[in-house]
């Protein structure tokens, strides 16, 4: 991609403060985003790309504005220039908060912060979603059209918990397969921290991403093939991360009243990262730790990874047992006949493992699951 996604939110954050008009400004950076895609491979990347797309994505707003002739000579007199220069975090997260407003619902402000700030496609929205693109599309049309209905300022706080989900999710697409948003949301969410030095779950978050991309590096193989946590080399880790990571989840745990999803998940990544190997882990305490985040976070997913840590304490059979009656809530999902299948590993069913693995690589989107799923299915077969 041609297009550095980290001036995505800038671009749309000047134009914005420029000329309001929250919904047409959205509009307008996303038709200079396709024409830097038509023109740059032909006429060449401009030296200053966040210049040349505020450009660009003026005139078409202004061209989208024409109608209104009170305007139209204030719009025209400025539409050449630059606005003036703010520091670069401050657009950022002014966009960051303006897409989380109370005022819209988390269906709609998530879908919406990741396009307008975290710069992802419709598609690759939808796609994370699991719904048809055409649905995502009327999902941020109906939220730009209420930003723009309810009068909001540019500068309206949004929720935090709306901004650390976004801020979430967009790294979690980062860390599955597009490093620069990985790095763009921790970067957002050190700055979060230091807005908001004493909020645990900020803490927790950032925790959470430093422990999570510290391993980054040994995910994968050289051809680029999945490895699991336990076969990870960790030496090819970040320990400085790590280090700093564990340090915010402790500081996150103590301080007090009731823990949230983010301070129990960094826990969880502290006790995995602080084992020398695998053997080495304190699979009691992590089992603990997810059975505090059952009670505040009712998620499937959650009860399927205390269930392979209730592998590791109880036995195979006693994590099976724990899979059964949430699988009816992740039904076509290929995590639970992924979990199944190394349950049953581990207890010696090697046909019904192969059986859980195949079964798993058929239903899951991503390209380097299904070839590890596979993979280990033709290892037991």
């Amino acid at each position: 991609m041609i297009v550095d996604r980290s001036l995505v939110p800038l671009v749309l954050g000047a134009v914005v403060r420029r000329y309001g008009h929250f919904a047409a400004a959205e509009d307008a950076v996303q038709e200079a985003l396709v024409a830097a895609h038509t023109q740059w491979p032909v006429e060449g990347v401009p030296a200053d790309q966040k210049a040349w797309l505020i450009r660009v994505a003026a005139r078409r707003l202004i061209d989208g504005l024409r109608a209104d002739q009170a305007r139209r000579r204030r719009e025209e007199t400025v539409a050449a220039e630059v606005p003036p220069e703010v520091p670069a975090e401050e657009d950022t997260l002014a966009m960051l908060f303006l897409c989380c407003h109370p005022a819209l619902t988390r269906a709609a402000q998530v879908p919406l912060t990741l396009r307008a700030v975290g710069g992802l496609t419709t598609a690759e929205i939808a796609r994370a979603f699991l719904v048809p693109e055409a649905t995502m599309g009327k999902r941020i049309t109906r939220a730009k059209q209420r930003l723009r209905d309810s009068g909001i300022g540019f500068t309206h706080p949004g929720g935090l918990a709306a901004v650390l989900q976004v801020l979430y999710l967009i790294f979690n697409e980062g860390y599955t397969g597009r490093g620069d948003l990985a790095v763009e949301a921790l970067r957002l969410t050190e700055h979060v921290h230091r807005l908001r030095p004493d909020d645990g779950e900020v803490a927790g978050l950032l925790a959470l991403m430093l422990l999570t991309h510290a391993r980054r590096a040994a995910r994968v193989t050289a051809a680029g093939a999945l490895v699991p946590l336990a076969d990870q080399d960790r030496a090819r880790w970040d320990h400085t991360a790590i280090a700093r990571g564990c340090a915010l989840a402790e500081t996150a745990l103590t301080r007090g009243g009731v823990f949230g999803v983010y301070q129990l998940q960094a826990a969880i990544a502290a006790v995995h990262s602080a084992a020398l190997d695998a053997a080495d882990t304190d699979w009691p305490q992590i089992l603990a730790l997810y059975h505090l985040l059952e009670q505040v976070a009712d998620n499937p997913v959650v009860t399927l990874n205390r269930a392979v840590a209730t592998a590791m304490v109880h036995g195979p059979a006693a994590g099976l047992a724990v899979v059964d009656p949430v699988a009816d809530r992740l039904t076509g999902s290929h995590r639970v006949a992924s979990v199944r299948g190394h349950l049953l590993e581990q207890a010696g069913e090697v046909a019904a493992a192969v059986a859980q693995y195949r079964l798993a690589a058929r239903q899951t989107t991503s390209t380097p699951e299904r070839d590890y799923l596979v993979a280990r299915a033709n290892r037991l077969g």
